[in-house]
């Protein structure tokens, strides 16, 4: 959760607009979210991962899922068949 809050503080006021914006949220979700250290749904993580260029990670949000699994299988899933 500290990695989300200093992701937040680092970007200026568009940014984080656009930011939160993009990941279908607002700014005050996630700031009491992340202070409460409420765990996230897996969706919203995926979508601060892609919106944040991994600068937040899944894992750092919710580190109970089994994201390794949930990449591996992301990946059989995109790769082209022989």
């Amino acid at each position: 959760m500290d990695k989300l809050l200093k992701y937040l503080n680092s970007l200026g006021k568009e940014d984080r607009a656009g930011f939160v914006a993009a990941c279908g949220t607002s700014e005050g979700y996630l700031r009491k979210a992340a202070s409460r250290h409420q765990a996230f749904r897996a969706e919203l993580c995926i979508l601060l991962e892609r919106e944040s260029s991994g600068a937040v990670r899944c894992e750092d949000l919710l580190p109970d899922a089994d994201w390794a699994y949930i990449r591996s299988q992301s990946a059989a899933v995109g790769s082209p068949s022989s």
